[in-house]
């Protein structure tokens, strides 16, 4: 091996999966480091491009939303984005004629850039969009799979799934929950399942939503009412994440998208008029997971590889994003001081950015869902008692606000707005 040889696998970087938050990263790290870093993203699904995507949509915190300006890709998402400009939650029975409103956020006029905390954003414009800057920027895309992985004395060599080697000083498995990468590497995982099923639907309506969410806590888990860009068969759309326990998803999914949109009515109330069932539901099982380490020799963990947490807030492509504006960060700073970007010190300074946020919002989306999800009534009055305190204190909810939105605390670069 060259003298050159050597020097390239020390400047290149894999991305085994092409989700949001691994397109993400590779787009940052094009971006930042140009020619002196050499940047692929491997993933079978690519073979179907953004189209992988369709049907899905996301909350996109202000941080999220920042970091997507930077990289260039918000304008062509902004069609797609509907900002979130405030939320109201209750917390009822099914059959309850009225849904007392406990809590409500609007948007922080006190935000530096005035912006909505939060965008629903679909999906495939987003990937389209960081496919075509990734693309630009000189990443390389691989419609394979990765199927093995072994550091070396210079680096790790990875195997794809047509037998193809390489050579490279940093693989990042972004490959999902059931992360394979993450199972080779002999990394544990601490994490449970919930009995319950996440129901992803879009939902058609009369009425506009004029940016507003609406979270339901149901005794059988949440309902929240997410909005989206107009359009549909009627007009205007929002998306729903419906949160039941898993015993009972047939009976309320298996009658008949008549039936179903029913039941979705009972949850979903009148007052944005007529629905319409425009896509899904699709049922999920929910469960709660944590890498006991987001590093291995020559590996990081990135997005659900790392962290898998309950949807009752929103978070878990915020989270994905966090990580992957962090590892930009700490690989970018090593390769402008000359100094392995792949190395145990990068590493070390990427878990060290995220573990504890990460554990932070698992357990607290952990704790909201054990908190919610049951009707015992003395629970019921001390969590309804502790929403209304918090609607009537606004410097809390304003601390809330900018936790969700991803405006407080040390945040790196990218999530700032600013460039690594």
């Amino acid at each position: 091996m060259t003298e050159a040889e050597r020097h390239s696998h020390r400047r290149s970087v894999v991305v085994a999966g092409a989700g949001i938050p691994g397109l993400t990263l590779a787009l940052a790290l094009a971006q930042a480091n140009g020619p002196a870093l050499s940047m692929t993203v491997c993933d079978p699904g690519l073979a179907a491009g953004a189209a992988r995507h369709a049907g899905r949509a996301y909350a996109v915190a202000a941080g999220g939303r920042r970091m997507f300006e930077r990289l260039g890709v918000w304008e062509a998402a902004l069609p797609a984005a509907q900002p979130i400009r405030d939320m109201v939650v209750s917390d009822s029975r099914l059959a309850d004629p009225i849904r007392p409103v406990f809590l409500t956020f609007a948007q922080d006029k006190s935000e530096p850039d005035g912006a909505p905390f939060a965008h629903m954003v679909e999906a495939e414009p987003l990937a389209k969009a960081l496919l075509a800057a990734a693309e630009a920027a000189g990443v390389a895309f691989e419609a394979h799979g990765i199927t093995e992985a072994t550091a070396t004395a210079r680096g790790i060599r990875i195997v794809r799934d047509d037998r193809q080697v390489r050579d490279a000083s940093l693989l990042v498995a972004a490959d999902g929950g059931r992360s394979r990468l993450r199972e080779a590497a002999k990394i544990g995982w601490v994490g449970w399942s919930y009995p319950q099923m996440g129901l992803v639907a879009t939902i058609g309506h009369e009425r506009d939503h004029e940016g507003r969410a609406y979270e339901h806590f149901l005794p059988s888990g949440p309902f929240a009412i997410l909005p989206l860009v107009d359009g549909g068969s009627l007009g205007h759309r929002s998306s729903i994440v419906w949160t039941e326990r898993a015993a009972d998803v047939p009976a309320l999914t298996g009658g008949g998208p008549e039936e179903t949109l029913a039941e979705i009515e009972r949850r979903f109330g009148l007052n944005l008029g007529r629905l319409a069932l425009e896509r899904g539901p699709s049922a999920h099982p929910l469960a709660f997971g944590l890498a006991r380490s987001f590093r291995a020799e020559r590996l990081a963990l990135l997005g659900d590889a790392a962290h898998v947490i309950h949807p009752i807030a929103g978070q878990g492509l915020n989270l994905g994003l966090a990580g992957a504006a962090s590892l930009a960060e700490a690989i970018t700073d090593a390769l402008r001081l000359g100094l392995d970007p792949g190395g145990p010190d990068v590493l070390a300074r990427y878990e060290r950015a995220r573990r504890f946020d990460t554990l932070a919002m698992g357990a607290m989306t952990d704790g909201l869902n054990r908190l919610f999800s049951n009707d015992v009534l003395p629970l019921r009055l001390a969590r309804d008692l502790g929403l209304g305190l918090v609607d009537r204190l606004p410097a809390l909810k304003r601390l809330f606000i900018g936790e969700a939105a991803a405006s407080r605390g040390s945040l790196p670069r990218l999530l700032k707005g600013e460039a690594l």
